[in-house]
């Protein structure tokens, strides 16, 4: 009643592999829960019960037409720098572990994660169970709960999943096969090959060779495509082009980014470029300082690598500055911290904004959020009724500025400077209308607003697995489990 997708590396396309396996089985009548036990990312989501999982499990919710819930990622962990990650548990922060001293917590965090997929067994019937990174990982062998430990507990079929846009798709699969423990083996009943280019009928040889290699069929070559989906985590920057819009708009890439999917609908309809912290900012429309797993450690960076100062002058030069959750705090005049973010200490802010953060508590804020926009030209009255969600540490004490949404963030007299707790302002349509026909009207540009509704991309995600995978096989695979 399970199916388990493991990979040769990270970012082979495990996740989207999972979501498009969803939604495949949903269409067929068949009810399915994704889950992964165990994810590395800064890009979060919040469920509706104010849990925080992984984006890419939010995705695959979507996708197989489900309500997010933390138990489809019970084990998150949250890079913090120098191989420190905040341990997200069932939802919730549990302790921040040095690597040295997290594989102490695996057995009982296998445990929580076990739990978490016989409550979706139980709930939905079928479950689609994601692995991290690559399934071949020697060193990790005995105590790696995402891919190992798991499947010796759950015994259902694994289909490995390889990249061949990166080269080398026959040492990953075969190397992959070869390494893995003999009690694992068996459970591996077919491959799927993922990005390739060009002619599929040029790798069709290829597919017999790996068949007769491994004697695990390929149960199908997905071409490369994109879709307007999600990114899980920070390795899918490198993946971004920003291309020759006339419209740019700079995103700070600070080095703990979090929930840059806040930008990828933007991304569509501008060219958005991740800017590293010193790069110069003449060149951009709009900047924005997005949210980051630390922010006093990243504000910290901007002012040593001189980006502070480009930022005041973009702010002379009337270019819009927008700060997302901890670049919302940054743009403040004073974060004061108890030792909770980084080290105890008074730090001053950009001064953009007229506003204190205080770091006094442990606890995050996170919940899902309705706000609406306050009527203030030229880029928030035009926003309306937004949605989206907070995760953040800190509470912000308001000066003199006004607040930007109704009951959250800060605005500048002239509204060209704001900053909002809220993540996913921007996937709005409404508010990436507002801020682009702004700036495509500054520049004396036409701008077609982003349609209200926009379409399902799990479906033409579907549509494609169906063309090129041999579903009936996967659905199998899936009852059987």
């Amino acid at each position: 009643m399970s199916l388990f997708v493991v990979g040769s590396a990270s970012h082979v396309g495990k996740s989207v592999t999972v979501a498009a396996i969803c939604r495949c089985l949903v269409r067929r009548g068949c009810m399915v829960a994704p889950f992964k036990s165990q994810n590395m990312s800064l890009n979060s989501y919040v469920t509706p019960g104010g849990g925080e999982i992984g984006m890419a499990q939010a995705m695959q919710a979507a996708a197989a037409k489900l309500v997010p819930h933390v138990d489809m990622n019970p084990v998150l962990l949250k890079p913090k720098g120098d191989c420190v990650s905040q341990v997200v548990l069932n939802g919730r922060p549990y302790k921040d572990v040095p690597i040295t001293e997290y594989y102490q917590e695996t057995p009982g965090l296998l445990e929580h994660a076990l739990a978490a997929y016989d409550r979706l067994k139980t709930e939905y019937g079928h479950v689609v169970v994601e692995g991290a990174g690559g399934a071949a990982e020697l060193n990790l062998y005995d105590r790696d709960i995402a891919n190992t430990q798991l499947a010796r507990r759950l015994r259902i079929p694994l289909i490995l999943v390889a990249d061949i846009e990166r080269g080398g798709v026959f040492a990953q699969v075969w190397g992959t096969i070869q390494l893995l423990p003999p009690d694992i083996l068996p459970l591996v009943r077919g491959i799927i090959i993922n990005k390739f280019r060009g002619d599929p009928a040029i790798f069709t040889p290829g597919i017999k060779m790996i068949e007769d290699l491994c004697g695990i069929p390929v149960l199908g070559v997905v071409p490369y495509f994109t879709l307007p989906l999600p990114s899980e985590d920070s390795l899918s920057i490198g993946d971004k082009s920003a291309g020759n819009g006339k419209v740019r708009i700079g995103v700070i890439r600070l080095p703990r980014i979090a929930n840059f999917t806040d930008f990828e609908l933007l991304e569509q309809y501008a060219a958005v470029d991740y800017v590293p912290p010193g790069a110069p900012l003449d060149a951009y429309d709009c900047i924005i300082i997005p949210g980051t797993k630390n922010t006093i450690d990243d504000l910290k960076v901007l002012m040593e690598s001189g980006m502070g100062r480009e930022l005041h002058r973009a702010r002379e030069q009337g270019i819009p500055i927008i700060g997302i959750c901890g670049g919302y705090q940054m743009l403040g005049t004073t974060l004061v911290d108890a030792g909770f973010e980084s080290v105890a200490g008074t730090y001053p802010g950009l001064g953009l904004l007229d506003c204190v953060t205080h770091f006094a508590s442990y606890e995050k804020n996170t919940t899902q959020v309705k706000r609406q926009a306050q009527d203030i030209p030229p880029i928030l009255s035009a926003m309306g009724t937004v949605t989206g969600y907070e995760i953040h540490m800190g509470i912000t004490d308001a000066g003199s500025c006004r607040e930007a949404l109704h009951g959250d963030g800060r605005v500048s007299d002239d509204g060209l400077v704001f900053g909002t707790y809220m993540h996913g302002l921007f996937q709005n349509p409404s508010a990436a209308n507002a801020l682009l026909s702004y700036l495509y009207e500054k520049k004396g540009l036409p701008f077609d607003p982003i349609p209200e509704t926009i379409a399902d991309p799990y479906e033409t995600l579907a549509d494609l697995f169906e063309e090129h995978v041999d579903m009936d096989a996967v659905e199998a695979l899936v009852r059987a489990g």
